[in-house]
């Protein structure tokens, strides 16, 4: 018979151990896969809520975060210089600011350059035009917050005001889904001549970022190189270079407690697999004496008890994944209520090296495990165990 087989018909004769072995292996399987999708989920996710907005390169005045630092100065001629670079396709110029809604509330509003369609999606209505017409009010679109909230949609008017500033009509031309909205955000985009007009700074050329598409073939890292030599005085940065800087300050908590909680997840897998094989050989003594006695090598014994931690780890790994996958669900919607991130930004994010990297380190438990159960089963006495179990 061989050694599967074997520890296959082992494991069923005390169905009761091998169960709570399973379930045990399947639930800190199952945490230990989360822990593994938490690690790189928000990096993973973070990065495609970057490069869905069709922009892989981002100016800004400093190193700071978009809106954190100064804004720059001379917007049209840096708008120009860096358009006119042969790596460029398109520039888009972004203000953001706070507004004040007719409700009394508090609103996010962008003030927004031309061709800017590709970092909202719309729901209802027409686009933002590229500019405002020379008579009546500016345009806007809003998102489906605040078009709930104001009861408005395309065609409407809404009344915006900033600080001390005159209160200024905009017309609704549709409602849009923005990729950077958090889930209870109320925002409005416009023009950057009424963002400006309601800032009471008609005459006013910064800006705060610039969204920069790199052309077809260009890397984003060329593009960075030649924005960088065409205004040195200022800062470009790629999706890439964006997400690394995530990656070293703002998400290494959420690594190192992935890390902590894997290491534990480990542990105690590694516990319980040595556990339930011990009191596995200790029970078997005499089977496995009279095993050798009848001509199974220590090789043979060996092979046996592997494949029975093989097919607890395995099963219970199996188990894990789904197990793992409705806990991620569940946990990453928890983790997305808290205030301030995006709607479309998540916690847990499925990889495949994610499992791969979950049944290498389960089969990796698995087998140091089995050491010990191992060593006492290849060091059993067969003549002194089987007189002892003769005399008792």
């Amino acid at each position: 018979m061989r050694p599967a087989a074997l520890a296959w018909r082992g494991l069923v004769r005390q169905p009761a151990r091998a169960s709570l072995g399973i379930v045990g292996i399947a639930a800190v399987g199952a945490l230990l896969f989360d822990m593994l999708l938490l690690s790189r989920g928000l990096v993973v996710s973070f990065r495609d809520l970057l490069d869905s907005a069709g922009f892989d390169v981002r100016v800004t005045a400093t190193e700071a975060l978009p809106t954190a630092g100064p804004p720059m100065e001379e917007a049209s001629r840096v708008c120009a210089t860096i358009g006119a670079l042969p790596e460029v396709e398109q520039v888009v110029p972004l203000n953001f600011g706070l507004a004040t809604a007719p409700d009394g509330g508090s609103l996010y509003l962008i003030g927004s350059g031309p061709r800017t369609r590709r970092t909202w999606t719309m729901i209802e209505g027409e686009p933002l035009p590229d500019e405002s017409p020379p008579q009546g009010p500016p345009p806007a679109v809003v998102n489906r917050n605040l078009a709930r909230d104001l009861d408005v949609g395309p065609g409407d008017t809404i009344r915006l005001q900033i600080r001390s500033f005159p209160a200024m009509e905009l017309v609704v031309t549709g409602i849009v889904e923005i990729i950077f909205d958090d889930a209870e955000a109320r925002t409005a985009a416009t023009t950057r001549e009424a963002y400006f007009r309601l800032h009471g700074l008609p005459d006013a050329d910064t800006v705060d970022l610039l969204l920069v598409a790199s052309a077809p073939g260009v890397r984003s890292a060329d593009t960075v190189a030649a924005i960088r030599e065409a205004v040195p005085e200022y800062h470009p940065f790629s999706n890439a270079d964006f997400v690394a800087r995530f990656q070293r300050t703002d998400f290494t908590y959420f690594r190192q407690i992935s890390f902590v909680l894997s290491t534990v997840t480990l542990f105690f897998a590694f516990l319980l697999v040595t556990t339930l094989l011990t009191v596995s050989v200790n029970q078997r003594f005499a089977e496995i004496a009279a095993l050798r006695a009848l001509g199974f090598t220590r090789r043979r014994v060996v092979a046996d008890l592997l494949w029975e931690s093989a097919l607890v780890v395995g099963a219970g790994g199996f188990l894990a994944l789904p197990a793992g996958g409705l806990l991620a669900v569940r946990l990453d919607a928890i983790l997305r209520d808290i205030p301030g991130l995006p709607a479309r930004l998540h916690f847990f994010v499925f990889e495949p090296r994610a499992v791969l990297l979950h049944v290498a380190l389960l089969g990796l438990t698995g087998v140091l495990a089995a050491l010990y159960p191992v060593f006492l089963a290849a060091r059993l006495p067969i003549a002194a165990t089987l007189r002892k179990e003769t005399v008792s």
